[in-house]
């Protein structure tokens, strides 16, 4: 899944260690253009150097992934994203310049028996 959004705020990193190794952690909340603006945490998991890339008040196209936990009879929601692009700003509309007009095909001599070549 994906959606657009600006960034409002990027959140102080997390770190420590498990049972399979070091791993970092850092949310950053997004604002959902819409008619109600909607604000979204997700949390990038092991990727420091795209959240680095970031700023406060620019685009992104966020490619996330939603994953639901128990822990002591709670469930916990995560919006983690695996993918962050910086959103493409269509092009200025540039008009087709005025194409010139097409030219006249001379035409053929008239003959009195005209050459039918087509097989039909």
């Amino acid at each position: 899944m994906e959606f657009e959004g600006k960034v409002i705020q990027i959140l102080p990193a997390t770190s420590g260690t498990s049972a399979r190794g070091e791993w970092h952690k850092q949310e950053v909340i997004f604002e959902i253009p819409s008619e109600f603006s909607r604000k979204v945490c997700v949390v990038f998991f092991n990727k420091q150097s795209e959240v680095a890339r970031m700023q406060v008040g620019a685009q992104y196209v966020v490619s996330f992934n939603i994953e639901s936990r128990e822990y002591n009879g709670r469930w916990y929601t995560d919006v983690r994203a695996w993918r962050v692009q910086p959103k493409q700003e269509a092009p200025a509309a540039n008009p087709m310049p005025d194409m010139p007009p097409f030219m006249e095909e001379p035409a053929a001599p008239a003959s009195a028996a005209e050459v039918d070549d087509l097989p039909f």
